[in-house]
């Protein structure tokens, strides 16, 4: 690109002269906007469709500062200038999902029906520290791969979170560790366990780690209780429990603890659980008869006189009893 600029330069008049180029007055090229993209075409696209339907969902917070240091290789600090954000566009236009750093903008949409995209846009090199010179752009263009490969990642770990039926009896289950530790389980459903499951999906826990401090005011906000009321003893034993069942870790001559990848999928499945479906069912559950459709409530009374002749079948003396 360099040398097509000089080649024209040479040809065209300008109002520099000969003496005044040699001298090191001269045009340069500069970077004013330079977009990466990076596609990914699906073998099913009503799969790939609803794949991109769920990013959206899950993915609605990644622009806020303590979340969008794992896509951009930036750390973020209160004085950081510039705008943090995320923004869906769905009217008038194929949904899709910005996220912003300063000025620079990362969007991915669903093209044509079978394809994500993922396009990084630079408006202003210096967001990174670098200027709009030319030579730049190798620099810009490893850069712009790396941070669209980053979100991938993000999304990819926030949507894999599926155990196996072992892996989810060694977590609720009481386990003792290969030294001969015990581990107690942790029960799904326990307010405490839920509130340290959703501690352990902020962010903020993946970037800094946790310390009992930190542990205390997270759980005890989550409960609604004040501090005093979940001790440092308490959070102290959450957290040996954690690292036994693998979903901590610990550095040497450290109290900081770090969030192992095992322990992202069970504090996802368990906080997915729990709002996705244990909620929502409790909550039509209680709600008064009336409110539900006729058609609702006959479907729901055939469900538990089916499971009612079930248990019937399965345990006859019990049942007699």
């Amino acid at each position: 690109m360099q040398g097509f600029l000089a080649k024209w330069l040479d040809r065209l008049p300008l109002p520099l002269s000969a003496t005044d180029r040699a001298a090191g007055y001269d045009y340069r090229l500069a970077i004013w906007q330079l977009e990466f993209s990076l596609p990914q075409i699906m073998d099913r696209p009503v799969a790939g469709r609803q794949f991109f339907e769920e990013v959206i969902r899950h993915n609605l917070d990644l622009g806020r500062p303590d979340r969008v240091q794992l896509i951009f290789p930036r750390k973020i600090i209160r004085t950081t200038p510039g705008s943090f954000r995320t923004r869906v566009l769905r009217e008038g236009v194929h949904p899709s999902l910005h996220i912003s750093y300063k000025r620079f903008d990362l969007k991915q949409y669903f093209k044509e029906g079978r394809g994500l995209r993922t396009e990084g846009t630079f408006h202003d090199p210096g967001d990174f520290g670098l200027n709009k010179g030319l030579e730049n752009l190798p620099c810009l263009k490893d850069l712009g791969c790396q941070i669209n490969r980053r979100l991938l990642e993000v999304e990819r770990v926030s949507q894999n979170c599926g155990l196996s039926a072992d892996s989810i009896q060694r977590v609720v289950q009481p386990t003792v560790t290969q030294d001969g530790q015990r581990a107690p389980g942790l029960n799904f459903g326990d307010p405490r366990v839920m509130a340290l499951m959703l501690v352990l999906c902020q962010f903020a826990s993946v970037i800094e780690g946790l310390r009992n401090r930190d542990l205390r005011g997270q759980v005890a906000a989550l409960l609604g209780l004040p501090r005093e009321q979940y001790s440092a003893g308490q959070a102290s034993y959450d957290l040996r429990r954690m690292l036994r069942k693998g979903l901590l870790c610990r550095s040497l001559n450290s109290q900081r603890y770090y969030l192992t990848a095992y322990r992202w999928k069970l504090a996802r499945l368990y906080a997915r659980w729990e709002a996705r479906i244990f909620r929502p069912a409790l909550t039509a559950m209680n709600d008064p008869p009336a409110a539900l459709p006729a058609r609702l409530k006959h479907a729901l009374a055939a469900v538990d006189t089916q499971f009612d002749e079930l248990i019937s079948q399965s345990f006859p003396a019990r049942h007699a009893a």
